[in-house]
C-alpha cells in the first residue's frame, strides 16, 4: 500500500496554507482515508524542511475546516467526510401528508390574535431605538432586564449583564460553543441527542462525543470515562424533556453531573427551550453550577413559532467571549422581535400563553395514551412528542418509509445518535405540529404498523 505524503516543492507562501490545502485535497480524494493518523508535526516538519510552528499551523487550518481532529497522547487523525445530513423532519410541507416529524407547539387562532395585536400595538408605539440604533447596549438593557425576570421563572438568579439576548435558541447554542470549545477539541453530549449538533459542531471544527444515557439522561461515570479518553472541554446537555427520549433527569442525577464536570474543569451547556412549560422540575444545571453553565432558552417552542427570541445566561468569565461571538456571528438580535417578547414578558402575555401550551399539551398526551395503549413509549405529561422503540422485527428505515407511503410523517431515531455506538430502532412523534384530529389518524396509523407484520417498502410505479 502506498502511504502518501506531501509534496515539498509544491508548497508556496504563506507554506502553513499552502500544506493544509494540500493535505485536504488528499483527504478529499481519498489518498488520506477516514482515521488515518497524520505524521508527528516535527517528524513532517523535517521531512519537509520547514518549521514545527508552520505544520503546526497547517494541522490547526485543518481542525478548524473539520477534517482532522487530535487526540491528546494519541495525534492527529482524518475525520469522516459525511455528507450533509438529512433532517428528522420533512424540510417542506406536503399537504398529503400528515407531518409529525417536525418539533414544534401546538398552536390555534389566539396566537395569530395576540401576535396581530402586539403588531398594532408596536405600529403605534415603536421605540426609536429599535429602529435607528446600530449599537446592542443602545437597543438591549431593557430587554436584559425583562430576560432575567423571565429567567428567574426557569429556576434562575441571574445579572442582566449576564445575558445576551439572541435570535432564538440555535444562535445562543451557537455562542456557547464558540465560547466554550475551541476548534479541534472535543465536546461531550448525550448519545441520544440534539439533531443540528452534529453539523453544528462539524461546521465550528469540533469534535462530538456520544456519552451514554439511561433512563434519566446522561450517565455521570460515562462522561467521567469520555473526559479521560477524549480530554473534553464542554458539554452540552439536555436535562429537560427536551431530549428526543423525553426524559427528566433528576436533580440527584444533574448533581452528580455538576461533580463530575467541577472535577474535570467541564463548561456545562445547558438546552432548555421549553424553559417553565415543565412543572415541577428539578433546578437547572445553571443554579447548581453558576459558575461554568452556559444556559439556553427561547419561545418558540412554548410561545409560538414566529417570536424568534432566546437568551444566553453565562457565567462571569464567559461574558466577554459570548458577547464578542454574537456580534461577529450575527451582531444583535433583531429589536423588533425582542420588543414584541419583551412586551409579553412585562405584560404576563408570554407566561399566559405557556399555561395555555401547556394544557394543550396535556391534552395531547390524552390522545397518545388512546391511540398507542399497549405500546411502550416513553414521554413526558409536558414533552412536545413522545419517543417509541420499535419491535425488534421491525426495521426503523423501513418503518419509516411504510408510515410514510401510509400518509404519516414520523422522525426516524438514527437522526438524533450522536458518535458510531449503535442505536435500537425507535422513532420520534411530535405531538404540536398539526391538528388533534389529524394526530389521532396518523397515531393510528403508526399502532397499526407496529402491531403489524414488517413488510418491505416498495416504490411506487
Amino acid at each position: 500500500m502506498t502511504i502518501w505524503h506531501p509534496d515539498p516543492s509544491t508548497l508556496k507562501r504563506p507554506v502553513y496554507a499552502s500544506l493544509a490545502d494540500q493535505i485536504a485535497r488528499a483527504i478529499a480524494d481519498g489518498a488520506l482515508a477516514e482515521g488515518t493518523q497524520l505524521p508527528v508535526q516535527r517528524r513532517l516538519a523535517d521531512d519537509l524542511g520547514i518549521a514545527v510552528q508552520t505544520v503546526s499551523r497547517a494541522y490547526e487550518d485543518l481542525a478548524r475546516r473539520g477534517l482532522v481532529a487530535g487526540e491528546t497522547g494519541r495525534g492527529t487523525f482524518v475525520r469522516s467526510l459525511r455528507r450533509e445530513p438529512e433532517p428528522p423532519y420533512l424540510p417542506e410541507r406536503l399537504n398529503e401528508l400528515i407531518d409529525l416529524s417536525i418539533l414544534k407547539p401546538i398552536c390555534e387562532p389566539i396566537h395569530l390574535e395576540r401576535m396581530k395585536a402586539a403588531l398594532a400595538r408596536l405600529s403605534e408605539d415603536v421605540p426609536a431605538s429599535a429602529i435607528l440604533s446600530f449599537r446592542p447596549n443602545v437597543v438591549f438593557p431593557r430587554h436584559r432586564a425583562l430576560a432575567a425576570d423571565w429567567l428567574r421563572g426557569c429556576g434562575l438568579d441571574v445579572s442582566p449583564l449576564n445575558v445576551t439576548v439572541t435570535n432564538g435558541a440555535t444562535p445562543a447554542q451557537t455562542i456557547a460553543l464558540m465560547s466554550t470549545a475551541p476548534p479541534g477539541s472535543a465536546v461531550g453530549t448525550e448519545a441520544i441527542g440534539h439533531h443540528t449538533l452534529t453539523p453544528l459542531a462539524g461546521y465550528l471544527g469540533i469534535r462530538l462525543v456520544g456519552i451514554d444515557v439511561d433512563g434519566e439522561g446522561m450517565v455521570p461515570e460515562a462522561l467521567d470515562r469520555a473526559c479521560a479518553e477524549h480530554d473534553l472541554r464542554a458539554v452540552f446537555v439536555q436535562p429537560t424533556v427536551i431530549n428526543p427520549c423525553a426524559t427528566l433527569m433528576s436533580e440527584a442525577r444533574r448533581a452528580a453531573l455538576v461533580e463530575v464536570a467541577r472535577r474535570r474543569d467541564l463548561a456545562l451547556i445547558e438546552n432548555d427551550p421549553l424553559g417553565p412549560i415543565v412543572e415541577g422540575r428539578p433546578p437547572p444545571l445553571a443554579r447548581l453550577a453558576p459558575e461554568r453553565t452556559l444556559y439556553v432558552t427561547s419561545f418558540s417552542k412554548i410561545v409560538m413559532p414566529g417570536l424568534r427570541i432566546g437568551y444566553l445566561a453565562v457565567p462571569d468569565r464567559f461574558v466577554a467571549a459570548a458577547a464578542n461571538r454574537h456580534l461577529v456571528t450575527m451582531w444583535m438580535a433583531t429589536p423588533l422581535m425582542a420588543e414584541i417578547a419583551s412586551t409579553w414578558v412585562a405584560d404576563g402575555t408570554a407566561m399566559e400563553l405557556v399555561r395555555w401550551q401547556r394544557r394543550a399539551i396535556h391534552a395531547r398526551h390524552r390522545i397518545v395514551a388512546e391511540a398507542l395503549a399497549g405500546i411502550a413509549y416513553r414521554a413526558h405529561p409536558e414533552s412536545l412528542h413522545v419517543w417509541v422503540p420499535l419491535p425488534e422485527a421491525h426495521g426503523e428505515s423501513a418503518f419509516v418509509s411504510q408510515a410514510r407511503a401510509q400518509g404519516v410523517a414520523i422522525a426516524p431515531g438514527q437522526s438524533f445518535r450522536i458518535g458510531d455506538a449503535p442505536l435500537p430502532p425507535s422513532v420520534r412523534i411530535s405531538l404540536g405540529s398539526t391538528d388533534a384530529t389529524q394526530l389521532r389518524t396518523g397515531l393510528a396509523q403508526v399502532a397499526h404498523l407496529i402491531h403489524a407484520a414488517p413488510e418491505p417498502a416498495l416504490l411506487a410505479i
